[in-house]
């Protein structure tokens, strides 16, 4: 089978043509006007969520990091999306059944917004997604509005796949995926996780996936005022940040893919590279075994022209990974050959998504689980 076939199948439904609608709001969520829905409560039974979600106020999750979100089955005519606190540039991918739209929801205390589709009569599947990261936005979901919230279901299971969590840098995170030849910070809408390599891996091997990445983010330094070992293990994306429970949600594989900016942003500054990186990733990664004893580890590198051409990064980051695989069975290593000088589009991610899954599905870890990729 052609490797690269499986991930083209899983670009082609999930960049099918979305509408981009500006949504009808219908002013801040609280006493409800006459003839408005009744609300389906975030913390009901009947969604499934995704992601590492700030869940301390259990009737208003927080979306805080990208490509999570939440999905449920409902009937009727009608759709009502309703948010609490949105902080930053917050985009959404809203898909019911085959049909979507990108939604923008503004920074506000509360907004609740009319699905702008023709819903006919039946059963529905709703589900939304969040496309940029943790560091652009926070989003707080309350629910959903239905004429008959009895109508409301827990969607169907799906295949058992791996648990997948993902750490990286503005690669992994989906910066500027649909931009055209120059990179935009401007508005994060043309940053879609959705669209990652993680992404792509994650639904091609029917997983639960986690997508914890933070742009500019290094190991010893990079574009951003903290490093990847002051963060990974937390709610946000900040260092003071309330720390995750870990043993909630236990991933069967963890994949990393930083040094690019440790690479990057020295020689921006004309700066050697980083005394020290290869000891703290070390550190990092010993420290990701010490969470999650069981998990195969599976350490990455590249995806643009740093992470990939940088000889001093290269030859730190290999002695690292040698020393720790040959102490560690269950810790793995994968080069990516394709890099791009800027951030990765679409058909880049494709490319990294494709060379990933072909060095997968050879790997004796991943073979009790189901793929679209065999």
């Amino acid at each position: 089978m052609n490797p690269l076939r499986p991930v083209a199948q899983r670009i082609s439904r999930c960049t099918r043509p979305l509408s981009i609608v500006l949504l009808l709001a219908l002013g801040c969520a609280g006493r409800a006007e006459p003839g408005d829905p009744a609300i389906v409560s975030a913390q009901d039974s009947r969604f499934l969520y995704q992601g590492r979600l700030d869940l301390r106020d259990p009737s208003g999750p927080v979306l805080v990091w990208e490509d999570s979100g939440a999905a449920i089955d409902f009937e009727g005519t009608r759709l009502e999306l309703v948010f609490g606190r949105s902080e930053g540039d917050n985009f959404l991918d809203v898909r019911v059944d085959q049909a979507g739209w990108v939604a923008q929801v503004p920074s506000a205390a509360s907004s609740r917004f009319i699905c702008p589709l023709p819903l006919a009569p039946g059963r529905h599947h709703l589900e939304i997604r969040k496309r940029q990261e943790a560091s652009a936005g926070t989003l707080q979901f309350l629910g959903i509005g239905l004429a008959d919230p009895s109508k409301a279901a827990r969607p169907a299971a799906v295949p058992p796949g791996p648990r997948m969590e993902f750490y990286g840098d503005s690669i992994t995170a989906g910066a500027c995926t649909e931009d055209g030849e120059s990179d935009q910070w401007d508005t994060h809408r043309t940053h879609n996780a959705e669209l990652s390599y993680a992404a792509l891996i994650g639904r091609a091997y029917h997983a639960d996936w986690r997508n914890l990445s933070v742009s500019g983010i290094g190991i010893v330094t990079g574009w951003i005022p903290f490093v990847e070992g002051e963060v990974w293990d937390r709610l946000y994306p900040k260092p003071g940040s309330p720390v995750a429970d870990l043993t909630q949600w236990i991933p069967d594989v963890v994949f990393v893919n930083l040094g690019d900016n440790d690479a990057d942003y020295p020689k921006a500054q004309k700066l050697p590279f980083p005394t020290g990186f290869g000891n703290r990733y070390e550190d990092l990664i010993r420290k990701l075994r010490m969470a999650y004893p069981r998990a195969e580890i599976v350490l990455l590198l590249g995806g643009m022209e740093s992470g990939t051409q940088s000889v001093p990064l290269g030859k730190e980051w290999s002695e690292a990974v040698s020393r720790l695989e040959s102490s560690d069975g269950r810790m793995h290593h994968f080069k990516f050959t394709h890099w791009t000088s800027h951030h990765p589009r679409v058909a880049d991610h494709a490319a990294l998504a494709a060379e990933l899954d072909a060095w997968l599905k050879h790997q004796e870890f991943m073979k009790p689980f189901p793929t679209d990729a065999r």
